[in-house]
Order: C-alpha cells, then sequence, then structure tokens
C-alpha cells in the first residue's frame, strides 16, 4: 500500500540485532535461541513472524475476502461492489483504494506478461474497460498509476514524469465522476510531491481537499510528506504544518498524533546520542499521539497507523510496557510505518516487538501483568 515514503531511518546495529533476550539487573542481554531466560512474544499470544499480514496495518476483513475473491477470479466486480458500498469522506475508502490498486500494481509486478502470459493485475484493465463511469474503478486506477512511477522509476526521470502526467490525468478524471469524493485530490497529493508542483498549486489543490473531508487524517499524512525538506519544504514547514493539523483536531481526531509523523520523517540518519528519544521534541510529539489515541472514535482506521509508529517511538525511548500496550492492538498486521520501509516489514517489526517483550520482562512485566 502507499505509503512509499522515501526515508532512512539507520537504526543502530547493536540495537537492532537483539532477536532473542532475556533479564539481567533492568537490563537487556543477547541469549541464543531456546535458551530458558529468552523472551518469547508467542507467550503474549503474538502472531507468529511468518503469518503476519503485510498488507494492511490492521484488520478489515471485509478488504481481506474481496481481495481474495478479486486476484483469485480476476474478476473486478466484488471489488467494485465493495467501494461503492463504502463512505466516500471516511479513511477506509482511501484505504481500501490503495490496497486494491497495490494488489495490482504488485501483481503485475510478478507477472509483468509476455507472449503466452497474461499480466497481472488485469482485472483492473478489464474493470476500466467494461465500467468507464464507475468512480470506484477510476479512482483505484489512479493510484495504481500513482505506485507504478514510484515502484518502477526514478524521480527525476523522464519514465516518471510520463507516468505521474499519466496519474494526474487520471485523478482528474476520477474526480469528475464523484465530485464529492476528496479520494482523487488525496492520490494526486503524491502527484504533487513527484512532479514539484509549485506553492499555489499545491495549495488549490489542499483547499479542494478541506472543502470535502477537512479533518481526513490520511489525506494530512499524504500532504506531509511535501512540506518535508526532501521535498518542496523543510522541516520547519513540515513541523509547522502537523502543528497546526493537531490544533485544529475537533474532538475524537487523530490529527493530534500528526507532530510524530513530522518527527519520524525528520529523523537523523545516524543518531549516537541515546537520548534523543527522551528529548523534549519526541516526548511531546509521543504523548500527543497517545492523547489522541485516548480520545480517538471507536473503530477509527487510522489509529493503527498512529499505533505502529508509537511502537517504534516507545521501544526506542525504553518505554516497554507503554509499547506492549500497542503492540496488543495491532499485532498480525504490519503494512505501515515504519515497518513499511524495510525490505522484510514483518521481520522489522518482529525486532521491535521482540525488544518491547524483552524489555518488559527485564523490568518485571509478563503475560499475566499485560492488560487485554
Amino acid at each position: 500500500m502507499e505509503i512509499l515514503w522515501v526515508l532512512t531511518a539507520v537504526v543502530l546495529l547493536s540495537f537492532v540485532l537483539l532477536p532473542f533476550l532475556r533479564r539481567r539487573r533492568g537490563g537487556i542481554e543477547q541469549v541464543p535461541p531456546g535458551h530458558p531466560d529468552a523472551a518469547d512474544p508467542a507467550d503474549y499470544g503474538f502472531v507468529r513472524q511468518e503469518e503476519l499480514d503485510v498488507r494492511m496495518p490492521g484488520p478489515d476483513q471485509d478488504l481481506l475476502d474481496v481481495l481474495d475473491l478479486v486476484q483469485r477470479t480476476q474478476d473486478y466486480r466484488a471489488a467494485a461492489q465493495l467501494l461503492a458500498g463504502t463512505e466516500a469522506a471516511g479513511e477506509l475508502r482511501w484505504q481500501r483504494v490503495q490496497a486494491f490498486a497495490g494488489a495490482a500494481s504488485l501483481e503485475l509486478q510478478q507477472r509483468p506478461g509476455g507472449v503466452s502470459e497474461t499480466p497481472g493485475g488485469q482485472w483492473l484493465r478489464v474493470w476500466r474497460a467494461e465500467a468507464p463511469k464507475d468512480a470506484g474503478g477510476a479512482a483505484v486506477h489512479a493510484e495504481f498509476l500513482v505506485q507504478q512511477a514510484w515502484r518502477t522509476s526514478t524521480p527525476g526521470t523522464d519514465e516518471f514524469r510520463i507516468i505521474m502526467e499519466e496519474a494526474r490525468e487520471s485523478c482528474g478524471r476520477a474526480a469528475l465522476l464523484a465530485p464529492g469524493d476528496p479520494v482523487p485530490y488525496i492520490t494526486e497529493l503524491s502527484v504533487a510531491r513527484g512532479l514539484a508542483y509549485s506553492r499555489p498549486e499545491f495549495e488549490q489543490l489542499w483547499l479542494k481537499i478541506l472543502d470535502r473531508a477537512p479533518t481526513h487524517m490520511g489525506a494530512h499524512l499524504a500532504a506531509l510528506h511535501y512540506w518535508c525538506e526532501k521535498w518542496q519544504g523543510s522541516r520547519e514547514l513540515a513541523m509547522e504544518f502537523a502543528k497546526a493539523a493537531a490544533a485544529r483536531a475537533p474532538r475524537g481526531s487523530l490529527l493530534a498524533a500528526m507532530p510524530l509523523f513530522a518527527v519520524f520523517e525528520h529523523l537523523p540518519e545516524v543518531n549516537l546520542v541515546r537520548g534523543f528519544y527522551q528529548s523534549e521534541v519526541v516526548t511531546k510529539a509521543v504523548h500527543g499521539a497517545l492523547h489522541a489515541l485516548h480520545g480517538a472514535r471507536p473503530g477509527d482506521p487510522m489509529a493503527a497507523h498512529v499505533r505502529h509508529l508509537l511502537v517504534f517511538f516507545l521501544v526506542r525511548s525504553e518505554r516497554w510496557a507503554e509499547a506492549m500496550n500497542q503492540l496488543i492492538h495491532v499485532d498480525g498486521h504490519v503494512g505501515a510505518l515504519p515497518w513499511i520501509l524495510s525490505e522484510d516489514p514483518a521481520a522489522e517489526f518482529a525486532v521491535y516487538r521482540a525488544l518491547a517483550v524483552a524489555g518488559y520482562e527485564a523490568n518485571g512485566g509478563s503475560p499475566a501483568t499485560l492488560p487485554q
């Protein structure tokens, strides 16, 4: 799924290579597999690494069922029905559009096609051909082109620009088919980043989104990229954008967690200062995210995104019990930042989960003391 966030956050080698851990004087020490003192995530009912779902940040059984059906039968109609019944302005529609587009893109990567082989993702091409006025299919196709641009070409090249220009046209067609739907405009935010829209161009696009879904967190996360220093902004502009979103967040919104994402986007490439994750800027951002979760609406699909990023920061801050409290909510799914930046998201998540378990037990915790 998108989340094509190009970020280099180097994890110190001594920190990463601790998959098996034990208690000792309140610290953590490496132990071999099978050692009786080794911390075992399975004791907490956590999913085995090889069974972690890398497609989504959290559960969406309806989406999983439809994805499995579409990919098994190569018939798009179940996907069209699911999107038609999903609220246009909600976070869930955006996530489902991304999931369908990502599935088609990965299929094409795995089966590019040839003389005697049908290319992967054929169901999406059939969808667009048979139902050209279907708003869901148009939105998925636009997102598919964006993901293809980032996945198969290099920003700044002619190939990248050509695909992105086609994506921009597709976003426009999708928007015409569903005037009140913010998703085509949210997809265009990635185009704006890739094609380096000017500030006035970007702000016009952003206003269209705010007119349709002013508290859409997925849109804010996508817009944050534009304001980051590695694209068209700076550390200061990104944090200003995130803090402004948090300040105007209505009751029940997760926008108060935006500063944590801005901090993550600007982590130092190499951090040798152990106290960085206990610094004021990180601590305030973490507290803001925790507060946002505490008051979030039940079932908010963006909560999983916040919880996954909190696991990263809480483990790095050695706040083991709080990390465990987040893990019990998201374990089983790893399709979110920061894990998706790794070549093996499940393995990366499993390392942090093992660290959380070991730190929790090193400070007296056990499966019996962990709230469920």
